[in-house]
């Protein structure tokens, strides 16, 4: 339960060469399973990571909409509700099952594997895998479309205020809203682009990673400012992925925010276009093949959790809609016909 002073889990760990990603599903029955991992796991990272402590391995867990009130009885946080899929003229951002993430951190692979094997030791049975995704550092941290990534992740307080739920829930407070998507690119045709036309796309040099004047770009786009001006971020941990015998080459985003609000608009403005641009063009080399929503709670919250639904006395046990708080957001879809308006860049070779 929420403490005066409450302790998230390690949202804010630094970036590290390896990282896990599980995603997945509570079955019929799992509920039980899934709470007593939960209440384990810091105990779990503490024993796998303990002989290797300049490693840093930690793990999030985040849990879905659909799965909170099966787990948990009492309030549920403000902002929790299901991905929001969007259907621009041209590309989708698809909305996929997810109850439960489990992002794992460490400089060694092999820390991440024996965590998340001990993950689904305890969980096989009780859960289904919806996806899997093991990243990795890229050079000098670059995605694989070339590009440094995670340049503007804000530090220090203010990735505190970008990331962490404060007094506007207070019930929830330093918990983390985090959305994850898959992203598998085309590499050939982005390749087929001369390195200044990629640099457009993105809004930054290649080679040295300064930012550029450029109206339209993925930089212009996921910048998100209020109306004195002021940016709104949020604390990004993408990973670079694939497998080079299958030719899958990919991203996976991971973005968390006090509110997911920030994330949402970033993907509307990417997905639905912002005026004057119809949709971001890195869309037209990179295609989202999963999106889920999350609240990871505190540590403490996981520590000393609320009761399980069935527990919570026979009124509650009668009454079986789940409770949310405020309005859920339903897809945005915008039109086929709308006008695309990205000049000439067009992929040299079909997905």
């Amino acid at each position: 339960m929420p403490t005066s002073d409450p302790v998230p889990q390690d949202v804010l760990g630094p970036l590290t060469r390896a990282a896990h990603f599980l995603v997945l599903t509570v079955d019929p029955g799992g509920e039980d399973d899934v709470r007593d991992l939960l209440g384990d796991l810091a105990g779990l990272v503490r024993a796998l990571g303990f002989g290797r402590p300049e490693d840093g391995l930690s793990c999030v867990a985040g849990v879905g909409s659909a799965a909170w009130d099966r787990l948990f009885d009492g309030p549920r946080p403000a902002e929790l509700h299901p991905f929001v899929e969007l259907t621009g003229p041209r590309h989708h951002a698809v909305a996929t099952p997810g109850d439960l993430l489990f992002h794992i951190r460490a400089t060694g692979q092999d820390l991440c594997f024996g965590l998340a094997a001990q993950i689904m030791r305890r969980l096989r049975g009780s859960v289904t895998v919806r996806d899997e995704v093991q990243g990795f550092s890229y050079y000098d941290f670059r995605d694989l479309l070339g590009f440094v990534d995670g340049t503007e992740n804000p530090t220090g307080p203010v990735a505190d205020a970008a990331a962490l739920v404060g007094a506007e829930d207070q019930d929830f407070a330093g918990g983390s809203y985090v959305i994850v998507q898959k992203y598998v690119h085309d590499l050939d045709g982005w390749n087929a682009l001369s390195v200044e036309a990629q640099e457009q796309i993105i809004g930054r040099t290649k080679l040295t990673n300064v930012e550029l004047d450029a109206p339209g770009s993925h930089l212009d786009l996921t910048t998100i400012t209020e109306p004195d001006g002021t940016e709104r971020k949020i604390l990004r941990d993408n990973m670079p992925f694939g497998s080079p015998g299958q030719g899958e080459f990919g991203t996976y985003f991971i973005g968390y925010a006090k509110t997911p609000e920030v994330t949402e608009e970033m993907l509307r403005n990417m997905f639905l276009g912002r005026e004057p641009s119809s949709h971001d063009r890195i869309l037209d080399f990179s295609t989202a093949v999963t999106g889920t929503l999350f609240y990871a709670p505190t540590a403490d919250f996981l520590d000393d959790p609320p009761p399980a639904p069935e527990a919570a006395g026979a009124e509650a046990a009668s009454d079986s809609t789940p409770t949310v708080s405020g309005p859920v957001p339903v897809p945005v879809t915008v039109p086929a016909d709308a006008s695309l308006g990205i000049g000439d860049l067009k992929r040299s070779a079909p997905s």
